[in-house]
């Protein structure tokens, strides 16, 4: 008996010592790996209470989307690991059908413990910014992909969308793919994604131009109203693509892995990315239209440290776009071979110097005023 209970007291000892390797919970190291819960506590050499200075408040879709909510919470990571201040994540309840309430709890979570500064993704954000900074004015907000509230604690980051899109339409055409598609998240009120949406159109529509082709656009926001992945959208694409659609810009978060499963079915699917190069998600991703996502949070955490917001950023709304190196494809995993780095950085120093200006105003009826496009229009 007594050689039974040893030898479970040996395994158990053991258990726990495994237990605890594979969490990676070393007492005061910084996390180096992104989060899978609601929320993560903060773990700086200095802090691992669970207060945090810096809060990120996700957007719908999780935390971890290869996409907007993970390029924004890689910045304020980054800022707040490289000036060992203490951050953490809150993701809002009820998920994807997350409320104004959900968002309210989830700031109001965040300043409960401790936060100075709160950097929110995406326009669903407003009303619950909007609330919470009025009751907080001492709490700083940054509204990623937003506007100016009126209100000296809130500062905003836009982004010129349409030039990133216009780089992705014109390198698809360029590249030779004629049946393009895209499918955009928010059901057609996004004001970020449907500027990515007319931008493709347009860099597509210049490229057809100078190769004097014609070339064809699915185009539909019918499964993306809450940037999730669905069954009903990966069949949707798969329709597509069993159709002749040959890269499908896949314009949502997780919806991108929607796509990737019915590019999946077809051999010689392709697929561009969004927000953050996603071409380490599939080797189908010939590019991504991309945002400076991580970048431009990095910048706006460093104007408030460094005691600037009243000059810098106090109801200011900075709209970072090629002349900010905030927009563009990513050249670091270039897949393409017929349109080449060089051909993309010559296209792009256009849009930097100002002499192509895609549009960013989209038009009430998306398929009409193309020459060499037609918008097959999916409602």
């Amino acid at each position: 008996m007594k050689k039974v209970l040893s030898v479970l007291l040996v395994l158990t000892m053991v258990l726990c010592l495994g237990l605890a390797a594979c969490s990676g919970n070393k007492g005061g190291d910084t996390t180096t790996e992104a989060p899978a819960g609601n929320d993560t506590t903060a773990e700086t050499p200095e802090d691992t209470t669970g207060a945090a200075e810096i809060a990120v408040v996700t957007d719908v879709g999780q935390l971890m989307d290869k996409g907007f909510n993970q390029g924004t919470y890689e910045g304020a990571e980054a800022y707040a690991k490289a000036n060992n201040i203490s951050y953490r994540y809150y993701q809002p309840a009820n998920g994807s059908d997350a409320s104004d309430n959900d968002r309210i709890a989830a700031m109001k979570q965040a300043i409960d413990n401790g936060a100075k500064i709160i950097v929110a993704p995406g326009f669903l954000q407003s009303t619950a910014m909007e609330t919470v900074a009025k009751e907080n004015p001492e709490v700083k907000f940054v509204f990623v992909d937003g506007w100016a509230l009126g209100l000296d604690n809130v500062t905003a980051i836009v982004y010129k969308e349409q030039e990133s899109g216009y780089l992705a339409g014109y390198a698809a055409v360029m590249e030779g793919y004629t049946k393009l598609g895209f499918t955009g998240g928010g059901g057609g009120t996004n004001p970020a994604v449907n500027r990515f949406g007319y931008g493709f159109l347009q860099g597509a529509e210049a490229a057809a131009a100078e190769k004097n082709v014609d070339v064809t656009v699915k185009y539909s926001f019918k499964y993306g109203e809450t940037f999730s992945a669905s069954t009903e959208l990966q069949t949707q694409i798969a329709g597509w693509y069993a159709d002749g659609t040959e890269v499908v810009f896949a314009c949502g978060g997780s919806m991108f892995q929607s796509v990737k499963s019915a590019a999946g079915e077809y051999p010689d699917a392709k697929i561009i990315g969004v927000d953050v190069d996603q071409s380490g998600e599939s080797e189908k991703v010939i590019t991504s239209a991309v945002k400076g996502l991580s970048a431009s949070v990095e910048k706006v955490l460093g104007q408030f440290y460094d005691g600037k917001w009243d000059a810098e950023l106090a109801n200011v709304a900075q709209n970072l776009g090629a002349a900010d190196d905030a927009t563009g494809l990513p050249t670091a995993e270039w897949r393409l071979t017929n349109f080449t780095v060089e051909q993309y950085n010559e296209l792009f120093g256009k849009i930097k110097n100002g002499e192509i200006t895609p549009n960013s105003e989209v038009p009430e009826d998306i398929t009409a005023g193309w020459a060499h496009v037609t918008v097959d229009l999916e409602k």
